[in-house]
């Protein structure tokens, strides 16, 4: 007997819940924007070498993304609030070991307790966490807490830029490893209690087996590919957030203008993945990530021809606009394609080619920078790397609408 349509896990706890995800999420990945921010003064205490703090970044994305599939497991077992709550002791942690470098304090800093096991035990195991609290909106709910990463880009760097010029930006990681600690430690430890017992249908006696294809095609293959375009298309995406303030100023733009950019940026981002989770529980995940792909390739593209103030607040928000709905999008398409058992591994194991894409932008982007002198050679690259992802995309589209004729 089917169990009645209306049942639902969702109450306002869940909302509740995925708010405070989101305002844990905006604190915790606030750490990394510092070193973005005071890319070119980092930059300066080693021979000008911007690919120096660059990395620093990119290995804060990539430990995060290593660091969810071992917290999510740990998650799993002694509860989210706990992974949350060490991880943020870690970040502050990792602040403090950052500031007594570059270049090899702030790499360690970033990459090992920033990253890994400061943002690892909070990014991915509140993913998963957070899609136990939902069954019919989660992807407005997913859309939502992975917007922390864009509310912390949206308020941070124009704080950031007033905190380095008055006290260095070493002061300022200090200052804000107690900020962070001090907002996230209370809030999971208040709010990240056991999710509801997800309701499920019951159909038949082979309900519960595990699907050996998907799509038609070997389960492991199709999620290869997701993971393929996953890094592809984060490349793009990592090197306007990483790069912006410095981009400006090599253009003459002042770094506070920069950083209010990067603001604008990253909030037109915040807002429209509230719109792009509504489309996405419309349309799908894969179908949201196919549209979002093609919208970056479009505005990165915009990033060669537009070199002054106004052309390029005009650009940010476009590909603000564009780009946020896609990494959710990702997960949602976990989840749609593949059982809620394995959610626990697919998903932190998704989230970490995210992050190793995101990571390999920011770093490739200052590689490019430091070769060629500036970033035009970087942001072909990162175009490059989105048109292979829509490639990608559009094979898996393509399949997924096949099969759906002839189901």
């Amino acid at each position: 007997m089917l169990q009645s349509p209306l049942a639902s896990i969702e109450t306002k706890t869940s909302w509740a819940v995925a708010s405070a995800a989101l305002v844990v999420l905006a604190m915790s990945f606030g750490a990394a924007w510092i070193a973005a921010i005071a890319l070119k003064d980092i930059a300066s205490e080693v021979g000008g070498s911007r690919s120096v703090p660059a990395l620093a970044s990119s290995l804060a994305w990539l430990g995060s993304g290593i660091g969810g599939i071992i917290m999510s497991q740990i998650a799993g077992r002694i509860g989210t609030r706990w992974t949350a709550i060490f991880g943020s002791l870690m970040i502050g942690l990792g602040l403090a070991i950052s500031t007594l470098g570059p270049p090899w304090p702030l790499w360690i800093g970033h990459g090992l307790f920033i990253g890994m096991i400061g943002i690892g035990g909070i990014n991915a195991p509140l993913y998963v966490y957070v899609s136990r609290w939902f069954d019919r909106r989660r992807g407005s709910a997913l859309a939502l807490i992975s917007s922390g990463t864009y509310l912390a880009g949206t308020i941070w760097p124009p704080i950031f830029q007033g905190a380095i010029v008055e006290f260095g930006w070493r002061n300022s990681m200090l200052l804000y490893a107690l900020a962070e600690i001090f907002v996230v430690v209370p809030i999971a430890a208040i709010y990240f209690r056991a999710p509801p017992d997800t309701i499920h249908p019951v159909v038949s006696s082979e309900a519960g087996s595990e699907p050996t294809r998907v799509l038609g095609w070997p389960t492991n293959v199709v999620f290869a590919m997701i993971c393929c375009a996953a890094v592809l298309c984060c490349i793009p995406m990592a090197m306007p957030q990483g790069h912006l303030v410095a981009f400006c100023s090599d253009l003459g733009i002042s770094r506070s203008v920069g950083a209010l950019m990067l603001s604008v940026l990253l909030g037109t981002a915040f807002l429209s993945r509230q719109a792009w989770g509504a489309i996405s529980d419309r349309i799908g995940g894969l179908t949201t990530v196919l549209i979002g792909s093609a919208w970056q390739a479009v505005s990165m593209t915009a990033f060669l021809l537009t070199q002054n103030e106004i052309g390029l607040f005009t650009v940010t928000a476009v590909f603000g606009l564009g780009f946020s709905g896609i990494i959710p999008a990702y997960v949602l398409a976990g989840r749609e394609l593949f059982p809620p058992s394995q959610a626990s591994w697919r998903i932190p194991t998704l989230l970490l080619f995210t992050g190793g894409g995101m990571g390999a932008g920011s770093w490739i982007a200052g590689l490019l920078y430091d070769h060629f002198g500036y970033y035009a050679p970087a942001f072909a690259a990162g175009i490059g790397a989105n048109i292979l992802n829509l490639l990608v995309v559009c094979v898996l589209v393509g399949r997924q609408r096949l099969r759906a004729v002839y189901a």
